[in-house]
């Protein structure tokens, strides 16, 4: 069995490649190479290794080994989108994000920074961004993930093009 520092450099290059949501996906990726591993050790090492969950950007929470620095600076950008976002709406393969008058090139940049799939770009004015998306079936999607992202959830059944009041 390999060692201990050669298993967390191997945990750390499982959760790189691939999305890993439990400790006992993590323990299966480990089996797989080989490992004769526990859950309780596995937690070990996911708190030695300081590993958190973080939403990624397919709305997924996954663990992740993001520096203390990394984190500070995507919480300060979903902070921008949360303070700018007024609405969202689709139009063919565009999703069409309304912001607070001033905002739009802020929360256009933050929402680059968070490397959505699928996203060709973003187009900032005053208070509109236009997110040019590869399909326009992809528009609800993102929208869903900004959502979450901000911390909104959509209610069963409603309208997810326009936004909900935070409960």
């Amino acid at each position: 069995m390999p060692g201990k520092a050669k298993r967390l450099q191997r945990i750390l290059e499982i959760i790189e490649a691939r999305p890993i949501e439990t400790q006992d996906d993590l323990c299966r990726a480990l089996r797989e190479d080989g490992y004769e591993i526990t859950q309780a050790t596995v937690s070990r090492d996911v708190r030695e290794l300081g590993l958190s969950k973080r939403l990624r950007p397919d709305g997924r929470l996954c663990y992740s080994s993001y520096s203390e620095e990394d984190v500070r600076t995507r919480n300060k950008f979903i902070r921008v989108i949360r303070d700018a976002l007024v609405s969202m709406d689709t139009a063919g393969n565009l999703l069409i994000v309304r912001t607070i008058s001033g905002m739009a090139m802020a929360a256009a940049a933050a929402i680059d920074s968070q490397k959505f799939e699928d996203v060709v770009g973003c187009i900032a004015g005053d208070d509109t961004i236009f997110v040019a998306m590869k399909e326009p079936r992809e528009t609800k999607e993102l929208m869903e993930k900004i959502r979450r992202l901000v911390g909104e959830e959509t209610p069963p059944g409603a309208d997810p093009s326009q936004k909900q009041p935070k409960r």
